[in-house]
């Protein structure tokens, strides 16, 4: 045999092997000496459990077979398989069954398993989205009850006896202090963050506007006044907080761009021991120099150089070609590139976090950081609106506070004297009326949108500034062929049934994305016998008992006439 041929064990290529439509070829075993044990956890009912992703899986055909073969181990009490995901938890007696038998049921069934890191996913909950989404709800509710409670005091306030308006007013302040103290936390704790600086930003006046207001409706009631203003902060935090969580989420989607790259990278990896054992360990511990072994089907979880074997690799996560690239020992692998073909032996080269999908992601992440010009003006709009809406503020006290008498004694005008507490009202007012609710609301609102029906048509907005130097392009230069393609190919010749489904028999026993294309044009069916693959040229086998080949002209059909190959 060939040595640079793939041959498929018999249990993978038998038909009972790997998914039951034929949608996916039989995963190639992967070491016995890999153990998976190290991921093995105890949960709250004392049951071990092991979480896998599982690949390979495409049809409910696959949950069954896996869950199925699973559940036959004794001891296992629950296997469950999100085909989605490809996320496989089992969970059994503790003690009962050897982790290792896990990963060889899933292997024996025709798919390959690597070990899924819950915690890593932990670390990806947005607490800061969730904590705006309740303030948001939070002032949302608040809003429409304590309207219920104001609106009858602005219409009828003439009918309305002082008792009937003060009850009302302690009603709206049961609703709105407690609910409004909770949905300003985002304002409240920005403005306290900026004022240990010894600097202001936007989210100072408005903390100061909702709490004097807050101070100066409870005061109102409590001394049976006719003015309360408990709706006014309500509603200014809610149209506030539509904004600032409009605007999370822009930035989350574009965190998701690097966020979703950095998740390419596989989370484990069977590294070779000084004794010559593979053992799994976490990816993230790997270090230049380490031997690993790269099954057919995984992906590299690091930048490496092959010691031994050759292989195809599907780059199209890196480099955005489709069709694979061929590599021997001697040649470099970044991380993120699928190994389609053959085991190889790598020695590491560079970390998880020096790898090139690292580099990539901190691309993405600094691309994130850049701003549009009408964001840039907003920011600046802001740092004037802070002293300059204070300054009004106090000077609209000083001036109700001392300026009718002034006036009067100077004999210029004959203005009402309010006090301190009506100068109060006025200071307060002049905070709220100039609150910045279109400003907050005005840009997140419209890039959200733009982003948004981008995003339904495919186009990934990394940078806060694209929009904008998207509008000024009137030029596109294309630097290479299949740039413009879903990254997927699909089979354009019209063949006869006969020939595309020999075909499909043998392209169902591999990888390539080439032979991919001939599966989802033919769809289910078997696959041939005694597969052989062989990297860059195609593959080999048994249709009715009949030798095949599938691949390159010259590999397929060396005799034939010379054409297109």
């Amino acid at each position: 045999m060939d040595a640079a041929a793939t041959t498929l064990s018999p249990s993978t290529a038998d038909t009972d092997s790997g998914c039951p439509s034929g949608l996916a070829p039989a995963a190639l075993p992967s070491s016995p000496n890999v153990d998976p044990t190290a991921f093995v956890r105890t949960d709250d009912s004392g049951a071990d459990t092991l979480e896998l992703l599982v690949q390979g899986a495409r049809c409910a055909g696959c949950i069954r077979k896996i869950e199925g073969a699973l559940l036959a181990l004794p001891g296992v009490k629950d296997a469950r398989l999100n085909l989605s995901t490809g996320r496989l938890r089992v969970a059994w007696t503790r003690g009962g069954v050897d982790a290792r038998a896990i990963s060889a049921a899933i292997t024996n069934a025709g798919y390959s398993a690597t070990a899924f890191d819950p915690a890593e996913g932990q670390k990806q909950i947005d607490e800061e989205g969730r904590l705006l989404l309740r303030a948001l709800a939070v002032a949302a509710f608040a809003s429409m009850n304590v309207m219920m409670f104001s609106v009858p005091i602005w219409t009828g306030d003439f009918d309305m006896g002082g008792s009937t308006r003060t009850m009302m007013h302690w009603w709206s302040a049961i609703i709105a202090i407690p609910s409004a103290l909770y949905s300003g936390q985002p304002f409240f704790r920005s403005a306290i963050a900026a004022l240990r600086r010894g600097r202001a930003n936007m989210d100072v006046p408005i903390s100061l506007a909702v709490v004097l207001t807050l101070g100066m409706s409870l005061y109102e009631t409590a001394t049976g006044g006719h003015r309360a203003y408990f709706d006014g902060a309500c509603m200014l935090l809610f149209l506030l907080l539509i904004g600032r969580y409009l605007d999370h989420q822009l930035r989350e989607k574009a965190r998701t761009a690097a966020r979703d790259l950095l998740a390419m990278q596989a989370t484990t990896a069977a590294r070779i021991s000084a004794d010559g054992h593979v053992e799994a360990v976490a990816a993230k511990s790997l270090i230049t120099g380490d031997r690993i072994v790269l099954a057919a089907g995984d992906r590299a979880p690091v930048d490496g150089v092959i010691l031994e074997g050759a292989s195809d690799f599907d780059c199209a996560m890196l480099t955005g070609e489709t069709l694979p690239v061929s590599a021997r020992a001697g040649d470099t692998v970044h991380a993120g590139a699928i190994n389609l073909t053959r085991p190889l032996t790598l020695r590491v080269t560079s970390p998880v976090e020096s790898s090139l999908v690292a580099q990539l992601a901190r691309l993405i992440e600094v691309g994130e950081q850049g701003r549009a010009r009408f964001v840039r003006i907003a920011d600046k709009a802001a740092s004037l609106y802070v002293p300059i809406v204070h300054t009004l503020a106090a000077a609209t006290f000083i001036f109700w506070t001392f300026g009718p008498q002034i006036l009067r004694s100077l004999g210029v005008a004959r203005l009402a004297e309010i006090g301190v507490h009506g100068a109060m009202m006025n200071a307060v007012a002049v905070l709220i009326i100039t609150c910045p609710c279109a400003l907050g609301l005005a840009v997140p609102a419209v890039q959200v949108v733009a982003t948004g029906r981008l995003f339904k048509r495919g186009v990934l907005v990394k940078s806060g500034d694209a929009l904008e130097r998207l509008a000024q392009i009137d030029t596109v230069v294309l630097d290479k062929t299949g740039t413009l393609t879903l990254g997927k190919p699909r089979l354009a010749t019209v063949l006869d049934e006969a020939t595309l489904h020999a075909a499909a028999a043998l392209a169902r026993c591999s990888r390539h994305p080439l032979s991919r294309a001939l599966v989802d044009a033919a769809g289910p069916g078997k696959p041939a016998q005694a597969p052989q693959e062989f990297p860059g040229e195609g593959i080999t086998g048994e249709i009715d008992g009949a030798p095949a080949r599938l691949g390159r002209r010259t590999f397929a059909a060396p005799d034939a006439p010379e054409s297109e190959d």
